[in-house]
């Protein structure tokens, strides 16, 4: 069913209304569709390498609407829906999260997570209905969110925008590397966000 999927999503790529596919599928992938917005990021760059920071920033802003609906979900109908895409995607139910992310290392460990999930293969969309569900600073949700998602997307869209079909190659076979190593900076660089937003709001 995922590779019919899949090849449904990259024939999208090609649509005269490909944008709108960009941004629908951002906006769904981000509480419940399984196929990341890469897969139409990369042959929208290849075919129009012009327009890369706008397929990212499309990309980006649907990706962050869908998250914040993701967490609106979590917030007011985990029971109803939000478990229902956790079955889905084979996970539990997470009531534990709730108490765990009550101190302040939950919080950071929770910010790093949405870290991780925003810019790598991590399923994103569980971690924005959990968000929801354990009532997470919303503030910090959508700034994380906006930062992970953002840097990824505009990463791809300039990489292969200006280096074609090579860089295309490498981030295909290497995104799960790539991530990995990214995700591990982002996770400091994250600390510092956090630490910083809590002594400016206090």
């Amino acid at each position: 069913m995922f590779k019919e999927l899949y090849d449904k999503t990259i024939n999208l790529a090609g649509h005269k209304r490909s944008k709108s596919f960009l941004g629908f599928i951002s906006f769904i992938e981000s509480f419940i569709f399984p196929i990341p917005p890469d897969v139409l990021i990369i042959p929208m760059t290849i075919a129009r390498k012009n327009e890369w920071f706008r397929i990212a920033l499309i990309a980006t802003i649907g990706s962050v609407l869908g998250a914040c609906l993701g967490y609106f979900i979590g917030y007011v109908f985990f029971n109803e829906i939000g478990l229902k895409i956790f079955e889905i995607y084979g996970v539990d139910n997470a009531s534990f999260l709730k108490d765990k992310v009550s101190s302040e290392g939950g919080v950071i460990a929770w910010i790093t997570l949405l870290a991780i999930a925003g810019f790598s293969p991590v399923p994103f969309k569980l971690l924005t209905i959990t968000s929801g569900f354990i009532n997470f600073n919303i503030f910090y949700f959508v700034i994380i969110s906006l930062l992970t998602r953002g840097l990824r997307f505009f990463l791809i869209a300039f990489l292969v925008g200006n280096f074609g079909s090579t860089m295309k190659k490498i981030i295909e076979k290497k995104l799960l590397k790539f991530s990995i190593i990214l995700s591990i900076i982002l996770i400091i660089f994250a600390y510092f966000i956090y630490k910083f937003l809590n002594n400016f709001i206090n």
